[in-house]
């Protein structure tokens, strides 16, 4: 489906603007002129949880979209989420998608149930985002890519720190050629403090739940695909121990390109959210340091004093998760190809499966090894 984008044509004189129901503007011309309506995307959201608020958030502000519901089994959440944003409810998100009005639908649920709501938003002919993973398995994965394609829809997955300032600008920085070949990488991703043992027993192990993220931003710096993993770590906190996982991890990845680097991770940072990057090549290197709610340096006698970095995830990228949003809605109404496509959205799962491997085996492990396409 394709939608006339923000800028009209000039048609003649004597126009006259006015904004109605479900479109964003609506230009009236004589009878001898055509009139050109500007439909806004209508995008609906499945899951009232707190990614499903923020996405909603994002559309309700957007000129070009329509929220046009909220779909959530639980009642008590998912009707104070519509009408908080004056939008209708759904208990099923299968209704949801009979609506007409909903070209595109963001999935915001627990992992679980992305596959299964992905391939019926698919079967119904709406544009997905879906917020990663798609799944943890690979073979589910590869089923709902090739349903997404079987039916011509658009999927855009929710790695949302691609939409970050400081790692976007370190991509453009790159692809112009401003620190010539990649050669090497460090990536620095520690959260504040770990989550609870019953979160950690159902998230898929560290790899998966958060590594993935920096997966995917390795590819996304370097633009090449990860070949091989090791990785060396330990779990020394209670909470991790508990689920029989990691809490702290380094991993060694050797890229298609030639290029190599770093990425290290823990679940407890004593000083905030800790979220850097360095990419260096044969001309100088980029660094992306954190970000705080200010910039301001204090000197003293005690020396130089900074911003401590956010404490939450969702506060260091809140941009950031706007931005994709916008994305998503410019990508149904211009009919683009996806900024992050399913593709992208499977590599880090694989990535993470061949980095368990390495951590069982305590040895390099290639992608290959682990990918049933092979």
């Amino acid at each position: 489906m394709a939608f006339l984008g923000a800028t009209f044509h000039s048609l003649g004189r004597n126009q006259k603007q006015v904004v109605g129901p479900g479109v964003s503007r609506r230009r009236e011309f004589s009878s001898r002129q055509r009139v050109v309506l500007v439909a806004r995307v209508g995008i609906g959201v499945i899951g009232a949880g707190r990614i499903g608020q923020v996405h909603a958030a994002t559309i309700a502000r957007l000129l070009n979209a329509e929220l046009r519901g909220i779909a959530d089994p639980i009642e008590s959440a998912g009707r104070k989420v519509a009408e908080g944003f004056q939008t209708k409810y759904f208990g099923d998100y299968r209704a949801l998608l009979q609506d007409p009005g909903v070209h595109g639908v963001v999935i915001g649920s627990p992992t679980p149930f992305h596959a299964e709501q992905m391939m019926a938003a698919a079967e119904a002919g709406k544009h997905i985002f879906c917020e990663k993973p798609i799944s943890n398995d690979l073979a589910t994965i590869d089923r709902c890519l090739e349903v997404v394609r079987s039916k011509g829809v658009k999927l855009l997955v929710g790695f949302q720190r691609r939409f970050d300032s400081n790692f976007r600008h370190i991509r453009e920085q790159i692809e112009r050629g401003a620190i010539g070949q990649v050669r090497m990488f460090h990536i620095h991703s520690r959260d504040p403090a770990p989550p609870p043992a019953e979160y950690l027993a159902k998230s898929g192990g560290i790899f998966l739940d958060m590594c993935s993220h920096d997966y995917d931003m390795a590819r996304f710096v370097t633009g090449q695909e990860i070949e091989q993993v090791y990785v060396v770590g330990k779990a020394f906190d209670p909470e991790a121990q508990a689920a029989n996982d990691l809490d702290t991890q380094v991993t060694v990845l050797r890229m298609s390109g030639g290029a190599f680097g770093t990425i290290d991770n823990a679940r407890r940072c004593a000083y905030g959210y800790d979220q850097r990057i360095e990419v260096f090549g044969a001309e100088g290197s980029l660094t992306g340091m954190n970000k705080s709610s200010h910039t301001v340096v204090a000197a003293g006698k005690d020396g130089y004093q900074l911003g401590r970095p956010y404490d939450f995830f969702m506060d260091r990228y809140l941009e950031a998760y706007g931005n994709i949003m916008a994305a998503f809605v410019d990508m149904i109404e211009r009919d683009t190809e996806p900024p992050v496509s399913g593709l992208d959205g499977r590599a880090p799962v694989l990535a993470a499966m061949a980095a368990a491997r390495s951590v069982q085996e305590n040895r390099p492990v290639r992608l290959s090894e682990v990918d049933i396409r092979h």
